[in-house]
């Protein structure tokens, strides 16, 4: 039976061009390799460095979980790098991720000031954009992941910037990005061309090809930037899962790192849970990924500090690791 209330007709939507939308961030923004980044320094940066270049050589998982603003920092060039070299297992991210980085593909140019579009009832409703939802069916009909097909698509594509696309060159380099959509957080979702059976589908199956990865994260590392819902929601129902089948087998998965890298500061000892009665127990990076998913063998560490200042930072001291124990 039909729904008893009435749906918004998505018919009565005006959808314009990307070349009317004022874009905040321009491809001038992405570094190369070699530009100087903001200076970062941190004690515990060399340690989470070697036990990368230890699980990289030992063939562990190596995961890196990333909400939308890794991707605005500016780095694609670094994790391309990094993706080419071997040195990620899977990276995992939400839909905003995947509608910048298509974005940037595309025009060179993403982000639109909300503060501007949504007083005039025009945010997110771009027309190019809304080419992903097409994309997300023929995912669905082709039995393929989200993050998969976008990447082969913008790969596959004339774009003229897709040389700093992070997922299109994951699949040229035969890598999962994993693509998790919560119907209703993206401006995919607006428009009315968006399929909800097809995203659900597609996505869904991202998390399956994600949680098959973690099954390999002993003695492995997995990385979190600015990611406070997404990246420990799924990653603590994939590790239950692959804990569920290891315990079967007679294994354990519980000696592994997980590093933080996010702009919160967290008081005290960040390796201890904080009572509830503190309004830091609700950041669930902090709970989640550095202590009760490490507190029987893993080792956590965390990072505040900018995305583009810590990023490249991190992977000059993973290339120094790997130079130093080669």
């Amino acid at each position: 039976m039909p729904s008893r209330y009435p749906l918004f007709d998505r018919s009565r939507l005006s959808i314009l061009p990307l070349a009317e939308r004022t874009h905040d961030l321009h491809i001038g923004h992405w570094m190369a390799l070699a530009d100087p980044a903001p200076p970062f320094e941190h004690p515990d940066l060399a340690a989470v460095a070697e036990r990368w270049a230890r699980a990289h050589r030992a063939g562990a998982a190596r995961i890196l979980m990333m909400g939308a603003h890794l991707i605005r920092a500016g780095v694609n060039r670094h994790i391309i790098d990094l993706l080419e070299r071997g040195a990620l297992s899977v990276i995992a991210m939400n839909g905003a991720g995947m509608i910048h980085d298509y974005e940037l593909a595309r025009i060179g140019a993403t982000t639109e000031s909300v503060a501007r579009y949504i007083r005039e009832g025009q945010f997110g409703l771009w027309r190019e954009t809304g080419e992903l939802n097409d994309w997300i069916r023929d995912a669905a009909s082709a039995g393929e992941g989200l993050g998969e097909h976008v990447g082969r698509r913008i790969w596959e594509s004339g774009f003229p910037y897709r040389d700093v696309s992070v997922l299109a060159a994951a699949w040229r380099c035969g890598v999962p990005v994993t693509v998790h959509a919560g119907i209703g957080y993206d401006i995919l979702h607006e428009h009315p061309n968006c399929d909800g059976a097809a995203l659900g589908e597609t996505s869904y199956r991202d998390f399956l090809i994600f949680a098959r990865v973690v099954e390999g994260l002993e003695g492995g590392l997995l990385m979190s930037f600015g990611s406070a819902i997404m990246g420990p929601e799924v990653y603590l129902k994939a590790l239950a899962m692959a804990r569920n089948v290891a315990h079967q087998q007679g294994r354990t998965i519980r000696h592994f790192t997980t590093a933080v890298f996010d702009l919160v500061p967290i008081r005290g000892d960040f390796r201890r849970e904080l009572p509830k009665t503190d309004p830091g127990y609700y950041f669930r990076p902090h709970k989640t990924m550095l202590v009760r998913t490490v507190a029987d063998g893993g080792e956590s560490f965390y990072f505040c500090g900018d995305h583009r200042a810590t990023f490249p930072a991190l992977r000059a001291a993973f290339l120094r690791a790997l130079e130093e124990n080669a």
